[in-house]
């Protein structure tokens, strides 16, 4: 895989050049260019390539940081966001925004390094997304995508390192805030990417969203269960039960009666 390009934001000086000067300095990283201001954030990004990620503050004169992450996510292509501030005060909004970290000054490399691995494993799915939509565009003219058009394994972050989870692994998907759980069996690793962006990544033939909290893979399906007030559930193989909508409900049963 390239290395990231990244942009660095901070109205102080020293603080950007310093910010700057550690992200040249990790392997894993190419081009990384500065910017004072959001509004020359927003320059720099509108005159240069697509970057992978911005490191940026929180507070600035003028547009602030948050108002510049919430204009980023707007982007066709929105870099992975990692506020890097003196404040903890504001870390709720960050992540709202589904920011891939938020770092607190002072912090250490393996902290520091901690936000690069977060960063990459969001550009690799990103990545595998964007072969899937090319791959549809280039099968549209045969008879159909087969499965592979689809990601088979999601990158997620486990100390301190990206490991590859199949898809085949999962017993299911849960919310967790802004983000995404992948389970698996009685591990969970935390996804920093939304419920609907894996929901359109993963292949419908294998995975349905039962809830807004919820996907799970049709096959590990073994039983739906009603309960009382309409409420239903689904028994999974590795012993899970997940909640159906009221929405989803015939939509599951039709689904179920089919495989």
């Amino acid at each position: 895989m390239t290395k990231l390009r990244l942009l660095a934001v901070d109205d102080e000086r020293p603080a950007l050049e310093d910010l700057v000067r550690m992200l040249e300095g990790l392997p894993q990283v190419g081009e990384v260019a500065g910017a004072a201001s959001a509004n020359d954030a927003l320059v720099k990004l509108a005159e240069g390539a697509p970057v992978d990620g911005v490191f940026l503050d929180v507070r600035m004169p003028g547009l602030d940081g948050l108002e510049l992450g919430r204009v980023l996510r707007r982007f066709e292509r929105p870099p992975g966001l990692v506020f890097v501030t003196a404040f903890d005060s504001f870390a709720v909004d960050a992540f709202e925004l589904a920011a891939l970290d938020y770092l607190v000054k002072p912090f250490d490399d393996e902290r520091f390094e901690q936000a690069l691995v977060r960063g990459r494993a969001h550009v690799e799915l990103r990545e595998a997304r964007k072969l899937r939509e090319r791959l549809r565009v280039m099968l549209d003219v045969d008879t159909g995508p087969p499965s592979t058009n689809h990601i088979q394994r999601i990158p997620v972050e486990s100390r301190g390192k990206v490991q590859y989870i199949p898809v085949e692994q999962i017993d299911y998907i849960a919310a967790s805030g802004p983000y995404a759980e992948i389970v698996v069996g009685t591990r969970r690793h935390l996804v920093r990417e939304t419920m609907q962006s894996l929901a359109d990544s993963l292949d419908p033939a294998r995975f349905m969203r039962v809830h807004r909290s919820a996907i799970v893979p049709l096959d590990h399906v073994e039983t739906l269960l009603r309960g009382a007030g309409g409420d239903y559930e689904l028994q999974l193989k590795g012993g899970h039960r997940v909640r159906v909508s009221r929405a989803k409900r015939d939509d599951v049963e039709r689904r179920l009666r089919g495989r």
